[in-house]
């Protein structure tokens, strides 16, 4: 397994203003064996400890608020020294531990030579509850399922990363790449980008063992409903997680409350949707009703759509069977495309900052994302079959005139005077794309 976030990890090691570092992301997807590759690579030793599975730990926490004591009683527990920057301090699960947690703003302030990492489920959560947590002591770095690139490195598929990466044009790819690429990419849609997940078809080939692996997973976070959530969300929860599929296979795809359950009201399902987003398990993505700035203040609140935070488990929460790889295109068509948008969004939040929205006229027109690039938005379609004609994406143009639109299809890499059309197998690159589309 090969991550993109090592290198992230590396300008943290080498920064003289590190602070303690926070993994932040769902369960599952690759946080603890980030840390643990990380520390092995790059330094002479790793110190882990594990708040979830050592409940004895939180008594060194709870007791004082001495940096040099902790680090004491921890290097009695790891049986090895713990040295400044030679040795890599991991606390795994620490929102387990909200003394520790706490204890970070004072390695911040008292021992800022010693390097702490430190991987936390539900955090969103716990800052939204308003618990005690050290602002501006901490440096977060969110983790996400395994993007497509990095499931052909797990492939072995380095010489298909390879010639990725050295696309300099905005040329059509040669077939020989096109087609490997397109298939790879169907196999990414039963997978995933969980790490498990693409292990088991990485090693094994095993598409039994896939299923059971995301199986697994969403039950897992179902457990976590009735684990963490408040006792009126739980049911509410499980409504709204089991509801994406259908919500996402409607004509225009917008959240509707009535699809969770009939006759509920928005305002009585509000804090689960928004638990199960602080969560990480979901993307809320708002309607904007124009491509101006700031974003936020055009955003329609009242309007948006959820996707699932990852490709492979939406496949799975919704039972499509694996077989469908072997029927054409079928997988990128499902759900009115919602497979190959889900996938698309996916790329995007990896790649810029703050979430994608999407743009609608009435009834009469709707393009699926516009992401803010720099001071540029820039509207995105997604067309999961070789029909790439598109009225809405035609009327934005002629409306906001932009500097680049971007059509992700199943079709060639090309440029049609502002119209970028990207193979949904290139989407992790769509930054450099652009790039090149505006001679940067």
């Amino acid at each position: 397994m090969r991550r993109l976030l090592l290198n992230q990890l590396i300008l943290w090691k080498k920064s003289e203003q590190r602070k303690p570092l926070m993994l932040k992301g769902v369960r599952q997807v690759g946080k603890t064996w980030l840390l643990k590759e990380f520390g092995e690579k790059y330094y002479e030793n790793t110190a882990y400890f594990n708040f979830d599975e050592q409940g004895e730990l939180k008594q060194y926490f709870e007791t004082t608020k001495d940096v040099s004591r902790i680090l004491q009683n921890l290097a009695l527990i790891n049986g090895a020294p713990i040295h400044p920057g030679r040795t890599l301090v991991i606390f795994d699960e620490i929102q387990e531990c909200p003394a520790a947690l706490n204890t970070l703003k004072y390695f911040r302030e008292n021992a800022p030579e010693y390097h702490i990492a430190c991987t936390g489920s539900l955090l969103g959560v716990r800052v939204s509850r308003r618990e005690s947590f050290p602002v501006g002591k901490i440096e977060f770095l969110p983790v996400y399922p395994m993007t497509f690139t990095e499931f052909l490195w797990a492939l072995g598929e380095e010489k298909l990363v390879q010639y990725i990466d050295n696309i300099d044009s905005l040329d059509p790819v040669p077939d020989i790449f096109f087609n490997q690429l397109h298939e790879k990419l169907k196999m990414y849609f039963i997978t995933g980008g969980m790490p498990e997940s693409v292990r088991a078809w990485a090693e094994d080939k095993d598409v039994a063992r896939v299923q059971k692996v995301l199986r697994d997973i969403l039950d897992a976070y179902e457990l976590d409903f009735s684990k963490h959530a408040e006792i009126k969300d739980i049911a509410k929860l499980g409504l709204i997680w089991s509801s994406i599929p259908s919500q996402l296979s409607r004509e225009n795809k917008k959240f509707m409350y009535r699809a969770v359950k009939e006759g509920v009201r928005a305002r009585e399902y509000e804090d689960a949707l928004t638990w199960l987003c602080n969560a990480g398990l979901g993307h809320k993505i708002y309607r904007n009703t124009k491509p101006s700035l700031p974003v936020s203040a055009y955003d329609d609140l009242g309007a948006f759509k959820l996707y699932a935070a990852d490709v492979g488990l939406l496949r799975r929460l919704a039972l499509l069977d694996p077989v469908s790889f072997g029927e054409g295109n079928r997988l990128f068509l499902e759900f009115k495309g919602a497979l190959s948008e889900n996938y698309i969004l996916q790329s995007l939040v990896t790649q810029y900052e703050g979430l994608p929205r999407y743009w609608s006229s009435g009834a009469t027109a709707e393009v699926d994302f516009t992401i803010q690039r720099g001071n540029d938005i820039i509207p995105i379609e997604v067309k999961s079959d070789e029909n790439t004609r598109g009225k809405s994406f035609s009327l934005y143009n002629q409306k906001y005139a932009p500097l680049i639109r971007v059509r992700f299809s199943l079709r060639n890499l090309k440029k049609d005077n502002n119209l970028i059309n990207v193979p949904m197998f290139l989407a992790d690159h769509l930054d450099k794309f652009i790039g090149l589309a505006l001679g940067h």
